[in-house]
């Protein structure tokens, strides 16, 4: 006797549907995660901020104490001296700009004054013919709102007061965390590769590896450009007269930091203070500066740069800072670039080489752009005789020289 299959839930489903059913509820899990990944670093802000800062200093840092080691130095010592330097070099500029901006204070509030002044009287004989009753009610209704919002201000103020003692906790973390990644840095990500299964601790220590390349080849990037364009939109505040130069220069840095949007935005800041302080007519040719120099990032310095240290399309940028801005703000916005292009190092090494085998060309992947005309040599080989080489045909070149923080040894 024959017995016949009961039959499945399924049977009744077209197969497009069933598939589309399973995908669902996965798709379903990797949210959930990611919100609840999201729920985590939210509430632990304070630590893991600091951490993410650190790790982006180490990244800045690592090689020089890496040099210092190769000449005999000890890790410890190495590792603190590097720490002890860039403290003096952060504290020494922020000390001279802080100077700068208390020696030009007073010269400042007569020039905003007068600029202010001038503004006025450029809207009232201007394209836009404003009367002084016009403008005079604006100042007032500025006034009133001032006025009527200062238990907001107040309020605003506490919050400020609060934030500082964050602040100072997260520095001080920063120091500990970058002074360890310095010194331990290979021993803490060869432990944590140790945790993993045996069979993932080769090929995920080595995608370490290489994303840390890509990393330390960001940032350096990254300082070359903001160096870049704080020394282009510094050299036009000084020609044109425009007071806090350095102050202003210095904030332009910072912000070029935020790739795409952040010197734009500082460039606007200090489009602004020349607005108020020089006037119309000369804050109009800084626009012009500023515009120019960000013709020089986005066509030459961008392609050129970090071009090849990093290959991510513009618009998985814009995405990637957007999202980091709204779940963590100004820092989510610092980390989201550097992070994505960590994940696009290490996802792309790992579809390509699951056995943890060295790349031939020994440059981590992600640097070239993947396409149907442009395929990389680093996941398939040409023979001479046309056909595609399978992985343990294809040569692999040595490990590159460990000098980098996570490289397993």
């Amino acid at each position: 006797m024959v017995v016949e299959p009961s039959p499945s839930v399924d049977d009744g489903l077209p197969h497009g549907v069933r598939i589309a059913g399973a995908w669902a509820w996965r798709v379903i899990l990797f949210i959930a995660a990611a919100y609840l990944v999201i729920q985590v670093i939210s509430r632990l802000r304070l630590v893991v901020i600091p951490i993410a800062v650190a790790v982006l200093l180490a990244a800045m840092f690592e090689p020089i104490a890496s040099a210092l080691r190769s000449r005999g130095m000890n890790r410890s010592l190495s590792a603190g001296l590097v720490l002890v330097t860039g403290l003096i070099v952060v504290f020494g500029g922020l000390t001279l700009v802080v100077q700068t901006f208390i020696a030009q204070l007073a010269d400042l509030s007569t020039q905003v004054g007068q600029g202010i002044a001038e503004v006025q009287s450029w809207l009232a004989r201007g394209p836009l013919h404003l009367s002084q009753t016009q403008l005079d009610d604006a100042v007032t209704r500025l006034q009133t709102a001032l006025t009527e919002n200062q238990g907001a201000l107040t309020s605003g103020a506490l919050t400020t007061a609060t934030t500082v003692g964050e602040l100072v906790t997260g520095f001080f973390l920063v120091l500990f965390t970058l002074f360890f990644y310095l010194r331990d840095g290979g021993q803490i990500w060869a432990f944590l590769c140790r945790l993993l299964p045996r069979n993932a601790r080769l090929p995920v220590a080595r995608a370490g590896h290489y994303s840390w390349h890509t990393l330390v080849s960001y940032v350096r990037a990254t300082v070359l450009v903001a160096f870049v364009d704080a020394a282009g939109i510094g050299i036009g505040l000084a020609i044109l007269r425009v007071p806090l130069v350095l102050p202003l220069a210095a904030l332009v840095f910072l912000g070029s930091f935020i790739p795409v949007i952040g010197a734009t935005l500082t460039g606007t800041v200090a489009v602004l203070v020349a607005l108020v302080t020089v006037g119309p007519v000369k804050a109009l040719i800084l626009l012009g500066v500023v515009i120019a120099v960000q013709q020089l990032e986005g066509h030459v310095l961008q392609p050129l740069i970090m071009g090849r240290a990093v290959a991510l399309h513009p618009l998985a940028v814009i995405l990637a800072i957007a999202t980091g801005v709204i779940t963590a703000g100004i820092v989510g916005g610092l980390v989201a670039v550097p992070l994505l292009a960590v994940l696009n190092t290490a996802l792309r090494y790992l579809f390509s080489h699951p056995d943890g085998e060295p790349t031939p060309d020994r440059q981590p992947p992600g640097t070239e752009p993947t396409d149907d005309t442009a395929l990389p040599h680093i996941v398939h080989q040409q023979r001479d005789d046309g056909e595609v080489a399978s992985p343990e045909e294809t040569p692999t070149a040595p490990e590159p020289r460990a000098t980098e923080v996570g490289t397993p040894r």
